[in-house]
């Protein structure tokens, strides 16, 4: 919902804060009185084309600002996250036009492109009359509208995923082929690859193991000398353990002589000698370890042939049994490959088949939806002066594959004839053709009408020049149904008539003194005086009020 307007330096208006509700606000005032200049204020906060005449003269900057109250579910939020905007219900749109004609956009304080600001304008507002590529106007929206009318959602859902496997399945067939095809290019050069890492048999780890023994090979006979010359002191007839043995006897010997207990040096150089014992039998196991059959040659040229190996495929010595698995899939790939691909395709085929048949219920809804939608809205029409008009939903299938997509395979676009003939088949264009603004504005009138229950974000309903050329009954066809729209949505007009005027839930004029735009709320009498200078131009009859006192009494 649009809650207020904040205008600054706009041609005529210097300042203005105007502040909005739910339901029908309807703005009168007389020719040239600056109702346009609202509505291309508003234009500016939702981005469109800025002019340098709007800034007011002797002003070098003109200022809009537009606050949006924004329901926990409104679409809008998805668009905000991907810029990184943060938004907690209250959005503020805000556009700065210098007078050289350059602008500058804001969203909640951040600046923004101008197409992105239009962008989330179009999710807020539907101007008619205005900007003829918002909204209904544009024909990518009709399948969209159409879908919600229908009440497609799950349908579309099962469509786009159903879309989504065809084409997974599609690129895997593609990939698979692509793979097939450089194989069998290769597949002289790859068989013998996987003949030859076959032959070789690497082994993960391999080239680290071989190093480890090369080195120990080339340092036996070091390590054999240091051990034996290590285990003689230890161990010989003159090592450490002969000579604690003897000092041991010694000291026992001379037990008597010396006078005192020796019990604890006793058995500090026993366990000294088990000490020395434990080493030597540890020595005697790395030594036997020495004793291994190692064939230095044998290790050299294995290792020359997995570090060739390795050279030859540009890879470390580690992923030769990786590239082994790698190689050889490729190979069952050629071997395999008609096998393997025919399922592929059969997998293309079927999930295509998924796809085809959860469009054609698209479409089946699509054209039962259609009948609908065009059997109402064209009952409308008559009531709004439009009889000679005729609406219809194309809705045609698209034969190319190319044009399939995740919602199906419908080219959705609505269709008017605005001067049909019962003596011949009505001439069918797009219903952004309409040349009359107010023929127009009261073909939106009665699309949003009709769709207002299934589009609920729609946002703000603007309609500008809906009452031209019409009057009486056709009129109060137009209040009545602008007041219907109302009961949902927020809807604003800028109006003429009368009979328009008297149904809105707040009145607005807009007048013109001193070169300046102002604009004031009615209530009760000066809201009868407006509506009866409508009825009745600048001199107002008594005739004229007590008109408009039936019409606001019946409104």
């Amino acid at each position: 919902m649009l809650q207020a307007l904040h205008i600054k330096n706009v041609v005529l208006i210097e300042q203005l804060s105007l502040e909005f509700t739910n339901g029908l606000s309807a703005l009168t005032g007389e020719t040239g009185a600056g109702k346009s200049i609202l509505l291309d204020s508003l234009g500016l906060a939702l981005g469109a084309r800025g002019d340098a005449g709007l800034v007011r003269r002797g002003s070098n900057q003109a200022s809009v600002t537009a606050e949006f109250d924004i329901s926990p579910d409104h679409p809008v939020y998805d668009v905000l996250k991907e810029q990184d905007i943060l938004c907690e219900g209250v959005l503020i749109l805000r556009r700065v036009l210098n007078e050289d004609g350059r602008s500058k956009a804001y969203v909640n304080d951040e600046a923004v492109s101008i197409g992105f600001l239009k962008t989330i304008g179009e999710f807020l507002v539907d101007i008619h009359g205005q900007f003829e590529t918002y909204g209904l106007l544009n024909p990518s929206t009709h399948r969209i509208v159409l879908d919600q009318f229908s009440g497609n959602s799950s349908f579309l859902s099962d469509s786009s995923d159903a879309f989504r496997k065809w084409r997974d399945a599609e690129i895997m067939l593609a990939e698979a082929e692509e793979q097939a095809a450089r194989a069998m290019e290769n597949e002289s050069y790859i068989r013998d690859c996987v003949e030859e890492l076959r032959d070789l048999s690497p082994v993960e780890g391999e080239e680290l193991s071989l190093v480890e023994k090369k080195k120990q090979i080339q340092h036996v006979d070091a390590l054999r000398e240091c051990y034996a010359l290590v285990g003689e002191a230890l161990g010989g007839e003159q090592g450490a353990d002969i000579l604690i043995g003897q000092a041991w006897k010694n000291l026992e010997r001379h037990a008597d002589k010396i006078g005192s207990d020796i019990s604890g040096l006793i058995e500090d150089l026993n366990g000294a000698s088990e000490n020395i014992q434990q080493a030597c039998r540890k020595l005697d196991q790395l030594a036997s370890a020495l004793d291994i059959d190692l064939n230095l040659e044998e290790i050299e040229d294995r290792l020359y042939a997995l570090r060739a190996l390795a050279r030859k495929h540009h890879c470390a010595v580690d992923d030769l049994p990786r590239l082994f698995e790698e190689l050889s899939v490729k190979l069952e790939m050629v071997d395999g490959q008609e096998d393997v691909l025919r399922q592929l395709r059969l997998k293309v085929e079927e999930s295509k088949e998924k796809y085809r048949l959860c469009a054609i219920k698209l479409h089946e809804r699509r054209k039962s939806a259609a009948q609908q939608i065009d059997k109402v809205i064209n009952s409308e029409l008559k009531p709004l002066k439009l009889d000679k008009s005729v609406f219809e939903t194309s809705v045609e299938l698209c034969h190319s594959e190319t044009a399939w997509g995740a919602y199906g395979f419908d080219d959705v676009r609505f269709l008017v004839a605005t001067n049909a003939s019962s003596d011949t088949a009505p001439v069918l264009e797009s219903l952004n053709k309409i040349a009359s603004g107010g023929e127009m504005a009261r073909f939106m009138l009665a699309l949003k009408v009709v769709l207002a229950d299934s589009a609920p974000h729609s946002g703000v309903f603007v309609f500008d020049e809906i009452d031209t050329g019409i009057g009486g009954a056709t009129a109060s066809a137009v209040g009545e149904r602008l007041a219907k729209l109302a009961e949902k949505h927020q809807v604003m007009v800028v109006t003429h008539s009368p009979q328009v005027a008297s149904v809105a839930d707040h009145h607005w004029m807009v007048s013109k003194s001193g070169g300046r735009t102002t604009i004031t709320p009615l209530k009760g009498q000066s809201r009868q005086e407006e509506i009866a200078r409508m009825l009745s131009g600048a001199e107002i009859s008594s005739e004229a009020r007590a008109a408009a006192a039936r019409l606001l009494d019946t409104g």
